[in-house]
């Protein structure tokens, strides 16, 4: 599958990924050497993975089989502190994804980055014309990996404490309302599109923000992001 992919375009590495609604991310193959593995996907599946755009598209029902990933992210995930502290960080300057559901209720996701340039039209329209095999090979992985030993209880368990934490992340301080904005925001939404979101008032949007940063003694998205992962690390 790898080997087919470079035929056609060149690319930096690649990362097969399933994600779940109920348990975390599986990594069922990546090209990161150690040192990276545990610099990117360690502290990935220790609970940002929540707010990565990718995870909350393979979670829809209507998906493309494959896409930009920049083209899926919120409006202002470039922004964002998760963009920069795990996005910008590997250093790629494009991204594709791969996505089919392998059961109801698992979708594995390919990623093939760039760091030099961007695709090109061309280079996409190549891609698409081998979605089929690609995505024939990734289900016959994710059929591999299947026999592998069963840690699905023990996963389930994670992901729902780690859920759990940003469901609730801001309480007892925050209004309801206050909760639903930080998550949104967190995510790289801007105020108009929490806005749109939410059906309220890009106004009444910013007096939250405003709000929930004094409630928790920030005056930042970096400070708000660290408190989350912060959170995410206790027991």
């Amino acid at each position: 599958m790898i080997d087919a992919i470079g035929v056609v375009v060149n690319h930096n590495g690649t990362c097969l990924l399933a994600f779940h609604p109920d348990a975390p991310p599986e990594i069922l193959h990546h090209t990161l050497d150690d040192v990276s593995a545990r610099h990117y996907l360690d502290r990935y599946l220790a609970g940002p993975y929540l707010l990565d755009p990718l995870y909350q598209l393979a979670l829809r029902d209507n998906k493309p089989g494959i896409c930009r990933y920049r083209d899926e992210a919120p409006d202002r995930f470039l922004s964002s502190e998760y963009y920069r502290q795990y996005c910008e960080r590997t250093h790629l300057k494009d991204e594709m994804d791969f996505l089919l559901d392998a059961e109801p209720s698992s979708t594995l996701a390919l990623v093939v980055g760039r760091r030099e340039s961007r695709f090109t039209r061309a280079e996409l329209g190549r891609l698409r014309q081998i979605e089929a095999i690609v995505h024939s090979a990734m289900l016959n992985i994710w059929d591999r990996w299947q026999t592998r030993e069963d840690k699905s209880e023990q996963n389930r368990r994670v992901h729902e404490r780690l859920t759990e934490c940003f469901e609730n992340f801001g309480d007892p301080l925050l209004t309801q309302r206050e909760q639903e904005t930080t998550r949104l925001l967190l995510r790289g939404f801007s105020a108009k599109a929490i806005a749109r979101q939410l059906d309220i008032a890009p106004g009444t949007v910013m007096v939250h923000k405003r709000n929930l940063f004094t409630k928790l003694g920030i005056t930042s998205q970096y400070q708000l992001f660290s408190l989350f992962i912060e959170a995410l690390s206790e027991d």
